[in-house]
């Protein structure tokens, strides 16, 4: 089976079928990273270039490990060195890396949109790293691999999306993954948070998180982001803690294999308190080593790979 798609650029956009096409082959990528030597030449001759117009740490980092591990020639980008800082357009920019014969853009922008803008006017393959508000899909592929891993299956089970919905790409991303692949999902967070009219996502939307937990099979926390105290959406992050924090207090009305997921980074004692981050109850350190596995298999899928043809060595 192949992704027959030149771009990858959101979940809402993916089919049930290439979503299992997409974890099936980061499977067998995440036996690659196992192996003694790590490398394979999947991408020998290709060059990526990532593309980053905000901070990263874990998918910049994932990214570049994935192409090195399949053998691409790869790149790293940042606004603040590159020629935007003169002036220089978005579109300038890419069409410029174009012409020196890249094959991939992996692309994260503050602004919704901007690697689907991008996609429309290159020939390169276009990745998207996060745009804005709107989505993060791989980092919902990598969650949806580290959820079937530990669970065996992601088909009718609850999924409690707990946080900053509002501002939150990665539940954008992640409401569609996990729907589409037979989940239900509910949102937790305080009414400031929680975009207008979230129901129409097909969501469950609940504002006591002690009522919400005790039927979830899957809490997924989200970092609340500190520079939003500034515009007054939360009255302090202390009644947050006590309202929506993770806890190993809350822990005990939740079921006893309860799953706990978040993308990072975290705010630990915050959002999550370090026993639960660190707990048995925690994947997080799954979701991150997952991350490249799903990284590497986007790569070697656009590049016209396909699912069950990834050679035992």
């Amino acid at each position: 089976m192949e992704l027959k798609r030149k771009d990858l650029l959101g979940i809402e956009e993916l089919s049930r079928e290439e979503i299992e096409i997409i974890l099936e082959t980061a499977e067998s990528m995440k036996e690659i990273s196992e192996r003694a030597i790590r490398k394979v030449p999947y991408l020998r001759g290709k060059t990526v270039v990532n593309l980053f117009f905000e901070a990263s740490t874990r998918t910049l980092a994932s990214f570049a490990l994935a192409e090195k591990r399949l053998s691409a020639d790869s790149f790293n980008l940042s606004s603040s060195s590159s020629s935007v800082l003169k002036g220089e357009t978005l579109l300038d920019t890419a069409r410029n890396l174009e012409a020196m014969k890249i094959d991939f853009v992996v692309m994260r922008h503050s602004m919704s949109g901007a690697p689907h803008f991008i996609a429309e006017r290159l020939e390169a393959s276009v990745i998207n790293a996060g745009d804005g508000t709107h989505e993060h899909p791989t980092q919902a592929l990598l969650d949806l691999l580290s959820l079937k891993e530990r669970l065996g299956g992601i088909e009718g089970k609850k999924v409690l999306i707990v946080g900053d919905i509002l501002h939150s790409r990665v539940a954008r991303s992640n409401i569609w993954a996990f729907e589409k692949m037979g989940a239900e999902v509910s949102l937790c967070g305080p009414p400031t948070l929680m975009p207008y009219k979230i129901e129409n996502m097909d969501v469950e939307v609940t504002y006591d998180l002690n009522e919400a937990i005790p039927d979830m099979d899957v809490i997924y926390v989200l970092r609340i982001q500190k520079e939003r105290q500034k515009g007054g959406l939360l009255p302090s992050l202390r009644e947050y803690i006590e309202l929506f924090g993770i806890t190993p207090e809350r822990l005990e009305i939740a079921k006893k294999d309860v799953v706990i997921m978040h993308p990072g980074p975290i705010n630990r004692g915050i959002e999550l308190d370090p026993r639960v981050a660190d707990g048995d109850h925690s994947i997080i350190l799954n979701q991150v080593t997952n991350g490249v596995a799903v990284r590497m298999a986007i790569l070697y899928l656009l590049s016209g790979g396909k699912s069950g043809e990834i050679a035992e060595e």
